[in-house]
């Protein structure tokens, strides 16, 4: 019997050695990272604590006004609104994670109603259309989010309510009955409250969640197999198109905050095509958003701006388009992770991106007034107690 030698070589010791020196010389930038993200958690909980509760106070002041004009009212909630999105976009941007613009400039359409359709996949997508839309005018105040259900019960969702933004339940046995209850509820309260634009993610879902279920349903329906986004549902987007649409032909019905009649309005103008793309394909979560572990990161965001006199209403036909849209979302995502850039639009021999910014110093003064506000309603109501008690 022949017996083999094996013969085991060991790791030369100044490998190891380097490797050791390697750790040790991260070792310092890991605890500061970690000592930051403890600051920046405390800071994020003291900043909800202050900023919410104040937002519903004030809420409750201004009821008087709501019945007397019922649209100053909106419009001051909505600014209040913009500010509590505008914190949450200034833990990002605190921490180096910021965006860069690319296609068609929405800020020319600001004023005019509008769906924006998102790509998802993970909480910081949300994040990010917090930041990139704070230079966009009023359009944050004026905004509506179609979000899941389970956001009714995070720290925001007290605050996602009194706006007016509708938390969707997903799944077959809820679907019927959702569409209905997204129709009465944008039939009382889109234009009641001067909403502008409406944020919807299509997919449904996460794309890690809902990938290998979509390639399935495209392998069976003889679709394009896509990796890095995921078909499109129809359901919300059609009842949004169809919703509005039918609100600006025949007027607001009379319930809910639509009780006083409506100025005419241009109605639904456009469909926003939103791409959001993460370097490397790596997403950013709520949990880094917050606590800035990652290095500095720039997400890139693309848009496409479509008439919505030229988008079909039909199901067949609408699905067929919606379902397009994806598809050309693939082909930009697969581009730029392959360039690191979006391509130009049609007509345009170059891609033009624009660097969003946030100004420091209105970001400073609306934190001091949430914290002022903090400070003065935990006066009052300390005082009430002692009063009371």
């Amino acid at each position: 019997m022949q017996i083999q030698n094996i013969e085991v070589t060991e790791e030369p010791k100044d490998s190891s050695e380097r490797r050791m020196a390697v750790n040790l010389e991260d070792a310092p930038w890991m605890g500061f990272m970690f000592l930051k993200a403890i600051l920046r958690f405390a800071f994020m909980v003291l900043n909800n604590l202050a900023a919410i509760p104040s937002y519903v106070f004030y809420m409750i002041l201004l009821q008087p006004l709501r019945l007397v004009d019922r649209k100053r009212f909106w419009y001051i909630e909505g600014v209040m609104y913009k500010w509590l999105l505008a914190m949450v976009a200034s833990w990002g941007w605190c921490a180096g994670y910021t965006v860069m613009e690319w296609g068609e400039d929405v800020k020319a359409i600001s004023d005019d109603e509008a769906v924006m359709l998102v790509n998802h996949q993970a909480t910081g997508d949300v994040c990010t259309l917090m930041m990139c839309l704070q230079d966009k005018g009023m359009v944050v105040a004026q905004m509506m989010w179609v979000m899941d259900h389970i956001f009714k019960y995070t720290n925001f969702g007290v605050v996602s309510l009194i706006h007016g933004d509708f938390f969707i339940r997903q799944g077959k046995s809820h679907r019927d009955q959702q569409l209905l209850i997204l129709k009465n509820h944008l039939e009382k309260y889109y234009r009641s409250r001067d909403r502008k634009w409406i944020v919807l993610f299509p997919e449904g879902g996460f794309l890690r969640k809902r990938r290998e279920t979509s390639q399935a349903f495209a392998k069976k329906n003889n679709l394009p197999f896509l990796t890095h986004v995921t078909l499109p549902r129809l359901g919300a987007t059609q009842m949004i198109l169809n919703a509005l649409t039918a609100q600006q032909e025949n007027g607001t019905p009379a319930a809910g905050d639509a009780r006083v009649p409506e100025s005419k309005t241009k109605g639904l103008q456009w469909v926003i095509d939103t791409t959001i793309a993460y370097p490397k394909a790596e997403p950013i979560d709520i949990q880094t958003w917050i606590l800035g572990y990652r290095r500095p990161t720039v997400t890139h965001v693309h848009y496409r701006v479509f008439p919505v006199k030229d988008i079909p209403l039909e199901s067949e036909a609408l699905a067929n388009w919606l379902y397009q849209r994806f598809i050309e979302k693939e082909k930009l995502l697969s581009h730029f992770y392959e360039t690191g850039a979006f391509p130009p639009l049609e007509g345009q021999k170059q891609a033009i991106s624009r660097e969003m910014s946030l100004n420091n110093v209105w970001l400073i003064f609306i934190q001091s007034f949430a914290f002022l506000s903090g400070y003065m309603w935990y006066n009052i109501l300390q005082y009430f107690y002692h009063y009371l008690f």
